[in-house]
């Protein structure tokens, strides 16, 4: 009797390892005279069905990082295996398939929809760039999927600009869904949203995970929007993957200095309850030029003298709780 192979459902969704995208800077002549360390040496897993938040302040390459996995712009240096296949050696036809499995949600509902175009012409073009269905089978598709984020039919005649901010960003969710895929990366999709559409976002995107068993990869720079949607968190600071874990382990024992401060500024929702808050000093670095050794040394309240001369490797301090610092 022939086993069965669970090697693939084991494995991760999407394995990324030592990811770096660095942008240059050109002199006068053309030539490179300098490099944006965008993403620097990133490393995390997505498993599947799972949502893994990653938050940070705004600059500290969280988007490109999801653009870059996407191909969206190519790396500098390291791989992103989807399904045991780097998606930076795939050729053109097999890339054209990996988009069919791995989409986007853009962070501005706005211009990440043509304004000359009507919904579901919009909602109708990857089908059509991937050749799925008839022109009757993608209009009943399109429809299908507008009442699953929440709009209706009627909506499919009508242009972006009749629609509110949240209703735009419905359809980008649509857009992402019509051809099916494992995984979706929302690049700050509620960022643009007012607090009260942001919580019907959120809950829209966890009824559809549940419907349609989807993987979410979340950049987001409000830590507590990635606290409720996510099963595992990684903070990032100044393109490097700070800490890891899993959400209720990283809100209990945050052990980098950075994750400490993040989290000590989300506001406390208990009447007269009291906690310390940590205020890091001084500014942001240039990702042009950034800091010998560890990256966060110039801010941190407990840097020591190896700190500005080494640049600290994740290390496992608990069960799946992975940090970049030299305290441990």
């Amino acid at each position: 009797m022939q086993m069965p192979d669970t090697t693939r459902e084991d494995r991760p969704l999407l394995d990324v390892k030592g990811l770096k995208k660095f942008f240059p800077v050109r002199g006068a002549l053309g030539t490179t005279v300098q490099e944006v360390k965008a993403v620097n040496d990133v490393s995390f897993t997505l498993r599947r069905g799972e949502t893994f938040g990653m938050v940070g302040e705004s600059g500290c390459g969280k988007s490109t990082l999801g653009r870059t996995i996407l191909r969206l712009t190519e790396p500098t240096e390291g791989e992103a295996r989807y399904e045991g296949q780097d998606v930076f050696e795939m050729d053109e036809a097999q890339l054209k398939r990996m988009r069919q499995d791995m989409q986007m949600v853009f962070q501005d509902p706005f211009s990440s929809l043509n304004p000359r175009k009507r919904i579901g012409a919009i909602l109708e073009e990857p089908l059509v760039i991937h050749g799925i269905g008839t022109p009757a089978e993608r209009t009943s598709k399109v429809l299908d999927i507008l009442t699953r984020v929440g709009l209706q039919a009627e909506h499919y005649y009508r242009f972006p600009h009749e629609f509110s901010g949240g209703q735009r960003q419905r359809i980008g969710i649509a857009r992402a869904l019509m051809v099916n895929p494992k995984l979706i990366v929302c690049d700050e999709p509620v960022s643009a949203l007012d607090v009260s559409i942001q919580s019907q976002i959120i809950n829209l995107l966890k009824q559809l995970q549940a419907e349609f068993g989807l993987t979410y990869l979340f950049i987001a720079h409000d830590i507590s929007i990635v606290r409720y949607i996510s099963d595992r968190i990684g903070v990032m600071y100044l393109g490097r993957m700070v800490e890891q874990a899993e959400t209720d382990a990283m809100f209990a024992a945050p052990k980098h200095p950075y994750t400490q401060a993040l989290l000590s500024s989300v506001p406390i929702t208990q009447p007269g309850a009291r906690k310390e808050r940590i205020v890091l000093k001084g500014e942001i670095p240039s990702p042009l030029d950034p800091p010998a050794g560890c990256v966060f040394h110039t801010r941190c309240p407990m840097a020591t003298d190896v700190c500005k001369q080494k640049t600290p490797q994740s290390k496992e301090v608990a069960a799946g709780h992975h940090v970049a610092c030299h305290l441990y």
